[in-house]
C-alpha cells in the first residue's frame, strides 16, 4: 500500500494549493436563514400563547354575576311554548308546564331575585340588588338586558316593600313597555332592548307606592301619598301609560313602535 508523496508543507499533493502554494481551505456551511428565524419565532410563540388566551377567556366571570344552566332543549321543530316561571331560593326556575321538568334556571353570583314578572318571549326579574333582568324565556338561551335601579337596595329590605309587588308592570299588551316603579321615580323601559324611554319622579314630600296601583285601560293608576294635610288627593294618584303620565293635551314622544290604533291616549307626534 502506497503513501501519497508529501510536498514541503508536509501535505499531501491534492489538499495543496495550485502550484505546491498554501492549501485550499474546506468550504464553510452556508450560514442560516436568520429571516426565516425571525418569522417562525412570533409564530411559534402565538402557538404556545394560543392555550393561554383560551383559558383566560373561560375562566372570566360572567357579567354582573350571571349563570344560566339549559336543562332541557326547546324542540327544532313546532311553535316554541314559553314555560311557567318561579323564583326558589337564590335562583329564577323556568319548567315544563305539563311534565313540570325544568327547562333553564338562572341565577346570579351572591345574588336572590325578589319578584318576578311573566310576560310572552320575556322573564322580567328584580333582583335584591336593584337590578332589573330580562332573560329569554322559551329557552333560556340568553340574558338581553340589565338595568340598575338607583336607591332602592335598602328600601326591598323592609316591610313597606311587599316583597317587590307592583314594582315591575307591564304598559302594553304583550309587555312591549316595562315599568319599574319605586318610591322615587317610575322609570319605563322598551323591552326589546331595554332602552330608557321616560321617567317621572315622585313630586317633593311624596313617595309612590307599588303595591298599591290599579289598571284601567291602557292606564296605570299608581298611589303617590304626600305627607301633611294639605296635599289634595288628586296630587296622591297617578295615571301612566307607556308615553309617561297622561296629561290633558300631551304630545308625547313616541316609544319607536307602531300606532297603537284606536281607542290610544294621547296619540305621539314624533
Amino acid at each position: 500500500m502506497s503513501a501519497l508523496p508529501l510536498d514541503s508543507t508536509g501535505l499531501p499533493h491534492e489538499a495543496a494549493g495550485p502550484g505546491g502554494g498554501a492549501p485550499v481551505p474546506s468550504p464553510e456551511p452556508p450560514a442560516p436563514d436568520r429571516r426565516g428565524t425571525r418569522i417562525a419565532l412570533p409564530v411559534a410563540l402565538a402557538l404556545l400563547a394560543l392555550p393561554l388566551i383560551t383559558a383566560a377567556h373561560h375562566s372570566r366571570p360572567a357579567p354582573y354575576g350571571d349563570h344560566l344552566t339549559v336543562h332541557a332543549r326547546t324542540p327544532a321543530t313546532g311553535p316554541a311554548t314559553d314555560p311557567g316561571l318561579r323564583t326558589r331560593g337564590p335562583a329564577v326556575e323556568a319548567y315544563d308546564t305539563e311534565s313540570g321538568s325544568p327547562r333553564w334556571t338562572y341565577t346570579r353570583a351572591g345574588r336572590r331575585p325578589v319578584t318576578l314578572l311573566p310576560a310572552p318571549g320575556h322573564a322580567f326579574t328584580l333582583w335584591n340588588d336593584g337590578l332589573v333582568t330580562d332573560t329569554a324565556r322559551a329557552d333560556g338561551g340568553s340574558v338581553r338586558w340589565h338595568r340598575a335601579v338607583p336607591a332602592v337596595t335598602d328600601w326591598l329590605r323592609t316591610p313597606q316593600a311587599r316583597g317587590g309587588a307592583g314594582v315591575l308592570q307591564p304598559l302594553t299588551p304583550g309587555t312591549r313597555m316595562l315599568a319599574v316603579v319605586t318610591p322615587d321615580r317610575i322609570a319605563a323601559y322598551r323591552t326589546a332592548d331595554g332602552d330608557l324611554r321616560w321617567v317621572l319622579p315622585a313630586r317633593p314630600g311624596c313617595a309612590f307606592e307599588p303595591a298599591r296601583s290599579v289598571r284601567r285601560g291602557r292606564a296605570l293608576l299608581i298611589a303617590q301619598p304626600c305627607t301633611g294635610r294639605t296635599a289634595p288627593w288628586t296630587s296622591q294618584v297617578v295615571a301612566v301609560d307607556d308615553y309617561g303620565r297622561i296629561v290633558p293635551g300631551r304630545t308625547p314622544l313616541g316609544n319607536g313602535d307602531l300606532e297603537r290604533g284606536p281607542g290610544a291616549v294621547g296619540r305621539p307626534e314624533n
